[in-house]
């Protein structure tokens, strides 16, 4: 009756394989891996780094792209429904302007007209908008120097409500602010809006532009300059919590969904926010990181991956291996699959069949 529940059990466990909680590499990345048309398999090395830090963001969760800085106006144009104050000069002794007793006319609080333009007396219609100041004012005093041939402009500028940006959340006075200074940028905003909300985790800069929409995380903005870009008048900012997040599955302490903890994650982060590699069942040789990239990213040279579905796999055992995972990044949405190790399948193969004998012998009593 023994042996026959031993042969029994084994024939079993041969066939269905013994109870694991992950897979092993081979059987994701096993020897075809490289044949298969449905996935792509990059082992994350010295050698490959490179090729692939150059690759297309995947974008899964929005559009993680950022404007360019721009350049900051030296002189900051006028722009409909900006309002302007015209103080002409004449020393003449008989002004068309001026009385005998004044050499000066102020014509305050002009608004610019939707189309760009203001009405002055003498002169006519004349447009200004799209102008810097210096120019605006040259363009009014040809226009009096042909009437008034001593006339001097002076020109101040006020900005309408179509220089301002706003700051829609996640600050400590949301509202719009007005820009004053041509060189007005996205951290400018933030800080004259009384900074982000101290609640936020990770918080992450959202810029809406037009019918554009583009987000970037807060300390990548404050780590770099260029990514601190000059605003547009209606240009729209809220600061969130960043919602990236990767998955932890298999031989792993944590199988879970990971916020991500700051602006970048490299793999040798992952491995530290999912409480590191399970000691009894973990492949350390088999981290695999499973992507998916958009079908406009595939590429058969270099600069893409060769297909949408890429696994790469990281090797933990080696010293190329724990440098490369620290500067592999780390996308949202992600899977960080944790292998498990073929030597601890068996050593549960080997436990099954002890306790079976147990049960055997037991049986063999009676």
């Amino acid at each position: 009756m023994r042996f026959v529940l031993i042969a029994v059990s084994a024939f079993i466990l041969a066939s269905c394989g013994a109870p694991r909680g992950a897979a092993i590499q081979s059987e994701i990345v096993g020897g075809d891996a490289e044949s298969r048309s449905d996935l792509a398999v990059y082992n994350v090395s010295k050698a490959t780094l490179p090729a692939i830090s150059r690759w297309p963001a995947p974008n899964t969760d929005g559009n993680y792209s950022w404007p360019s800085r721009g350049a900051a106006a030296a002189d900051k144009p006028i722009r409909p429904f900006d309002r302007v104050d015209v103080t002409v000069w004449d020393s003449e002794e008989s002004s068309l302007l001026s009385t005998p007793n004044q050499n000066t006319v102020q014509m305050q609080n002009m608004q610019v007209s939707a189309g760009g333009t203001i009405f002055l007396p003498f002169v006519g219609t004349v447009h200004i908008a799209g102008m810097p100041h210096s120019a605006a004012r040259a363009r009014i005093q040809r226009k009096y120097v042909e009437v008034i041939p001593s006339a001097q402009v002076q020109l101040n500028v006020t900005q309408g409500t179509r220089g301002t940006v706003s700051v829609v959340s996640g600050v400590a006075r949301p509202g719009p602010i007005t820009m004053d200074d041509p060189s007005f940028t996205v951290l400018n905003a933030i800080a004259s809006a009384g900074g982000p909300d101290k609640n936020l985790d990770n918080p992450a800069i959202k810029l809406i532009r037009g019918s554009k929409t583009y987000l970037r995380p807060l300390g990548q903005v404050m780590a770099n300059a260029s990514y601190d870009t000059y605003l547009q008048p209606g240009d729209k900012l809220a600061v969130e919590s960043d919602r990236r997040y990767f998955r932890s599955l298999g031989a792993a302490s944590k199988e879970a969904l990971i916020p991500f903890a700051k602006s970048e994650i490299s793999a040798l982060d992952a491995m530290s926010l999912i409480g590191g590699l399970s000691d009894a069942r973990a492949n350390p040789k088999g981290i695999l990181i499973l992507r998916e990239y958009p079908q406009s990213a595939v590429r058969q040279d270099d600069r893409g991956p060769d297909n949408a579905r890429s696994v790469f796999v990281i090797d933990l055992t080696s010293a190329d291996g724990l440098f490369s995972a620290g500067k592999f990044k780390i996308h949202s949405k992600d899977t960080v699959l944790v292998t498990e190790s073929s030597v601890a399948a068996a050593s549960t193969l080997v436990g099954l069949l002890r306790q079976l004998t147990g049960i055997a012998l037991n049986v063999d009593k009676f």
